[in-house]
């Protein structure tokens, strides 16, 4: 392997050749700094000779190689964050791994990262990985009859707001609900937390349940099963009623947005470079402090939340498209309470869409077939 960085000490070299994975320039730089780091840390507590013995031999039955842990827990290379047992394990052992839910540390481990103790062991044979939770299928009546036609549905096409821009050869996205989903939040204000919990409690308590609902007939019940996408959310931005770049595809269980001017990667989308003729000054201030790493969704209770919905029928299960489209503003706040009615009316805001959930939702309504009553703006 060629070195990008200036000088590469041979042990660095060493280490690097046990890396598992192909990465491409970026990244491959961002390695050599992240076994950087690691081996000046090693080097003053002489752990350096345990740690290539662990990746050279790859046996489980050596000593723990240990660094001290920060204040949150996470290691900083090179302005990118992340758990230092997940950086190791993915750098020398499954290039693949997505999060810390897949490791398990070994029993023989005495400063596992789940410990919590003041030092925190990287040997990445000292982990192993484990199977991700399976959202359970959720059970939907067979749809044997197709009518000839289907009642229209509520028609949410001009929910995007008539005075939204979009840069030449994009097209606006519609199916998209003009009031914010459960738990949306604003930086301006709090985070709806009690109305999320609401939701996900009470489910959509204002639809009167389908009378052909499995609880009350035996029905032919077929399993429709959750499929995790290539990418589980698409990112939008937008600069008042403008979207400014492209959509962002995001392919990592947790990532972060912000308003630095590095190239953007799976694990981050940056805000900073992307330009805009239109931008005023407001939006300029406002864009000094975008920062976002939110815990938006949950997929176990939304699987949870969809099986109850089901019960109640085709209407119920629609209603939760609502909950797969998230509009967020950066500083500035928005909404009924605020000066600012509408999202087009905040310097900067985002626009998120949950893939996974939403293809969830449309193969259960294809399942359910036609709804049973008539769908339109008043019902």
């Amino acid at each position: 392997m060629s070195s990008i960085l200036p000088f590469t000490p041979p042990i660095v070299k060493r280490l690097l050749g046990w890396k598992k994975g192909e990465q491409n320039g970026q990244e491959e730089k961002w390695c050599e700094k992240a076994v950087k780091s690691l081996v000046k840390k090693l080097k003053k507590t002489g752990q350096l000779d345990e740690l290539e013995k662990a990746i050279t031999t790859q046996n489980v039955n050596t000593k723990c190689i240990t660094i001290p842990r920060s204040l949150d827990g996470r290691l900083q290379v090179s302005h990118r964050k992340g758990l230092p047992h997940v950086i190791y394990c993915r750098l020398w052992r499954w290039p693949d791994l997505h999060s810390h839910h897949e490791l398990r540390a070994m029993e023989l481990c005495e400063f596992a990262f789940n410990m919590k103790k003041d030092e925190v062991c990287v040997n990445p044979y000292h982990y192993q990985r484990v199977e991700t939770p399976v959202l359970p299928p959720v059970l939907v009546p067979r749809h044997t009859e197709i009518p000839a036609e289907f009642p229209p549905l509520e028609d949410y096409t001009h929910s995007i707001p008539e005075n939204t821009n979009f840069p030449a050869g994009i097209e606006p996205q519609s199916n998209i609900p003009e009031t914010p989903p459960p738990g949306y939040l604003s930086e301006d204000g709090e985070t709806s937390d009690h109305q999320m919990n609401h939701s996900m409690d009470a489910g959509s308590p204002n639809l009167s349940p389908n009378p052909m609902s499995p609880a009350h007939n035996n029905l032919d019940l077929q399993p429709v099963t959750y499929c995790e996408p290539a990418f589980w959310c698409s990112i939008s931005y937008y600069e008042l009623n403008q979207r400014v770049g492209e959509t962002f595809h995001a392919s990592q269980p947790s990532m972060t947005v912000d308003g630095f001017t590095d190239p953007s990667n799976s694990e981050r989308f940056c805000l900073g470079l992307l330009s805009n003729v239109n931008r005023n000054a407001a939006v300029e201030l406002t864009r000094r402090h975008i920062g976002c790493n939110l815990k938006i969704f949950n997929n176990q209770e939304f699987a949870a939340l969809l099986a109850q919905s089901v019960n109640q029928g085709f209407e119920a299960v629609y209603q939760l498209t609502r909950m797969c489209t998230i509009r967020m503003s950066f500083v500035k706040g928005w909404g009924a309470e605020y000066r600012r009615q509408t999202v087009t009316s905040t310097p900067c805001w985002i626009e998120l869409h949950l893939n996974g959930p939403l293809q969830w939702l449309d193969k259960v309504l294809t399942q359910m077939g036609s709804p049973s009553i008539r769908c339109s703006s008043v019902s």
